[in-house]
């Protein structure tokens, strides 16, 4: 009798269990039979569900152990890759207050393609930006993430609007409180102005204020004073070509003596590359902390500028006339080039795509960003991320590699792979499905299935209605 009771006890046990087990769990946004993506190995684990609550993944199981987990909202994920939502860490937004409604517009058009966080590297409508950021986090405003500079520093009488310029520290010290004020969250450093030892102490500065730094570089510094002093990112690849110069400390010794002009001394640096040079400087620079943001595509289309003038764009029924008509500077600068000049521009371009495996072989991150945005001539916002990554991918990097440059290596920079970088549990639900594997084929991030922007979810169509609604506003 003993043993029957016993046994009772433990059938019901059994039948409790698993009815408990098979009970109902809720989730706000629920991605069923999905394929998600390794960020870091590559690896794909089939079959996952991803279990969303307001803007965060709260849990991710196999089928069999989300057999009974329901969603408000459903999408199913069948043959479809997840990863996380795309960062640009190079835009710009700006034109004067006249192109304010303009840039406002470009939000949408980052969406559409997939880009979730921008990084904003400074301009002229800084206060209008900042106001956007408040109201994305706030969910009143559809758009990327914005992480802003607000406006950079630079020297006196600066050829760029809205910047900050200052002489001596006294000035640097109250631009940098000025920053303070505006709650910015990173500072942009440029060099069309600033004297060199200005620019290093502004480095130094910014970083004691806990600010990360970015920005260009004074053709009489290298891009190891910079580094050492506490830059984070280093801005467009030239740069670094200029650091792969085995002599590069001594010609620009002879250039600040006045030895040699400018042109000269480049000529040299080209001259004096050296790839075992260049290696054992990026390694050091990695070591610092510092990246590179190569912004390749604006190279691309200047470059080539002759082959392709890019009137026919599709692109453009997306961009409002005000910000086409700030295209026409460059365009007009590049078309007077000489035969002779083209040749050199193809030149230089194919040299710093050539960089690529080298700064990957270093250790150094290489971070996407396109500076797409006013001034930069046919780079459209959202569009170029993916042709950014598909430079890489052509230069040498795995399709890995160029999702990682993008997906990880952006929150990596403000210290964020603890919410993002990821398809993991407590991550920001900013996921992208994709129709095919990015790991096989870096055009995969083009084409897109789903979008989920924290607690919206955005189909195929509505993101195509989105680039719809922009064409007619244009019209």
């Amino acid at each position: 009798m003993k043993i029957q009771i016993v046994a009772l006890f433990l059938l019901a046990s059994i039948g409790f269990t698993a009815c408990k087990s098979k009970s109902k769990v809720g989730f706000d946004i629920l991605i069923t039979n999905a394929n998600i993506v390794d960020t870091h190995s590559g690896e794909i684990f089939h079959g996952q569900t991803i279990g969303i609550n307001k803007n965060t993944i709260s849990r991710i199981g196999a089928l069999e152990e989300a057999e009974h987990w329901t969603g408000v909202e459903t999408v199913d994920a069948t043959d479809k890759y997840v990863v996380p939502g795309l960062w640009d860490m190079h835009v710009h937004f700006g034109g004067g207050d006249t192109l304010i409604t303009e840039n406002k517009n470009l939000l949408p058009l980052y969406i559409a393609n997939g880009v979730t966080t921008v990084r904003d590297c400074a301009a002229d409508i800084s206060p209008d930006v900042l106001k956007w950021k408040a109201q994305i986090d706030a969910g009143e405003l559809l758009g990327p993430s914005i992480f802003t500079a607000g406006p950079k520093l630079e020297g006196k009488n600066s050829i760029w609007p809205g910047d900050l310029e200052i002489e001596n520290e006294q000035e640097l010290a109250l631009a940098l409180d000025s920053l303070d004020k505006l709650h910015v969250d990173f500072v942009k450093i440029t060099d069309n102005a600033l004297e060199p030892q200005l620019f290093l102490q502004s480095i130094r500065e910014a970083t004691k204020r806990g600010y990360k730094t970015s920005g260009h570089i004074p053709f009489e510094l290298t891009i190891q004073e910079a580094s050492e002093a506490g830059q984070r990112t280093v801005e467009h690849m030239g740069y670094m070509l200029k650091a792969g110069s085995s002599k590069e400390t001594e010609i620009i010794e002879r250039f600040k003596k006045g030895e040699i002009d400018r042109g000269t001394a480049q000529i040299q640096l080209d001259e004096t590359f050296d790839r075992k040079a260049a290696i054992g400087k990026y390694r050091k620079l990695g070591e610092n902390g510092t990246a590179v943001v190569p912004t390749f595509i604006g190279s691309k289309i200047i470059s080539y500028l002759e082959q392709d003038d890019h009137l026919s764009d599709p692109e453009l029924n997306y961009l409002g006339p005000g910000l086409i008509k700030t295209y026409d500077w460059r365009i007009n600068r590049a078309n007077q080039a000489t035969q002779m000049e083209i040749e050199a521009r193809h030149e230089r371009y194919q040299k710093m795509v050539s960089l690529l495996p080298m700064v990957q072989e270093s250790g150094m991150d290489i971070i996407a960003g396109t500076d797409a945005g006013f001034l930069n001539s046919y780079i459209y916002p959202g569009f170029a991320l993916h042709d950014e990554l598909q430079i890489f991918v052509d230069g040498g990097l795995t399709p890995l590699q160029a999702l990682q440059s993008s997906v990880i290596n952006g929150p990596k920079y403000f210290g964020l792979l603890d919410a993002y970088g990821s398809v993991d549990v407590g991550k920001v639900a900013d996921l992208l499905i994709l129709n095919n594997n990015p790991v096989e084929d870096i055009g995969a991030t083009k084409d897109i299935h789903t979008l989920i922007k924290k607690t919206k979810v955005y189909s195929k169509a509505q993101l195509d209605q989105l680039l719809e609604e922009l064409a007619q506003m244009y019209q």
